[in-house]
């Protein structure tokens, strides 16, 4: 103790680089972010004042509520496909297999691929002339199934959540493929001893393991679905009509294609205190009551 408190100093001075990095990349645009939602501003003219018009406004267009409802959607199936893939291809993995740094990289590797990269391959499976999806469908006899995936309302949204499940499932493999392994296997040789099955074991004993994990898994996928944008507008733009728009294309058409920067800072404050209610109510219904 005594030897930390003699370093603190030289502790918080390595430290100020970093935190002076992250003020002014991170906390001192929110603050600018909250100062410009009260201005009537296009970034060229002189600002003028106009109080909380602008969250008005935002709150009475309809097409921002879709987008909240768009966000709201992949949230779901980020939280429900994600992170279930990802603890079922873990618990998989969690054993002595000869390649499993081979299989890791694999499952990783579509989240450092380029967002751009992913929607133009998913374009292309989805494509209805020579997508391969349709083409199956035709090969198989379903012509009827047949359809043109982002083109139509009743499917885009859907098909950008399969795309967006599937791209981000390795980064939720390695965090719980890392958390499987430094469960201690003295546990589970003990349970094996007391003639637990290999369910009783992972409901028992690795499940209850992982909680803490799989809360942590839950949290990022609903900052990170909050905050999808270039996957979709990628894809898709937000259509056809507004039905992929999520509230961060929504914000940037505002912000930089109307050229209302406060209007657009409004709704960027909108979405954060969106985003914090939503994780502050998930961590109190998920976090464990012992804790």
């Amino acid at each position: 103790m005594h030897t930390l408190e003699r370093k603190w100093g030289s502790i918080l001075l390595g430290m100020i680089p970093a935190l002076l990095i992250y003020s002014i990349f991170c906390i001192f645009p929110i603050f600018i972010s909250f100062y410009y939602s009260f201005m009537d501003w296009n970034g060229l003219s002189t600002m003028s004042f106009i109080g909380l018009d602008n969250f008005k406004e935002v709150l009475r267009d309809s097409i921002f509520w879709k987008g909240a409802l768009n966000n709201l959607y992949v949230v779901l199936a980020s939280v429900f496909g994600q992170v279930p893939i990802a603890l079922g291809v873990a618990l998989l993995l969690n054993s002595k297999l000869k390649f499993l740094g081979i299989f890791r990289t694999i499952g990783f590797l579509p989240v450092v691929i380029s967002s751009v990269i992913v929607s133009v391959v998913w374009n292309m499976i989805y494509n209805y002339e020579i997508g391969p999806l349709n083409g199956i469908l035709r090969a198989v006899g379903l012509d009827s199934l047949a359809r043109n995936w982002l083109g139509e309302p009743a499917t885009a949204m859907g098909s950008v959540n399969v795309t967006i499940v599937w791209q981000f499932i390795g980064m939720y493999l390695v965090i719980l493929l890392a958390a499987l392994q430094n469960i201690p296997s003295e546990i589970y040789e003990a349970a094996e001893i007391d003639g637990a099955t290999g369910w009783q074991r992972t409901w028992r004993i690795t499940l209850p393991m992982l909680k803490s994990t799989i809360l942590v898994c839950v949290m990022l996928c609903i900052s990170g679905s909050l905050r999808t944008f270039d996957l979709i507008y990628a894809m898709t733009n937000g259509g056809p009509f507004h039905s992929t728009e999520v509230m961060a294309i929504y914000m940037y058409n505002e912000t930089f294609s109307s050229l209302r920067y406060g209007y657009g800072s409004a709704v960027s404050l909108l979405i954060f205190i969106f985003s914090f209610v939503l994780i502050m109510t998930t961590n109190k219904l998920l976090k464990p009551k012992d804790d």
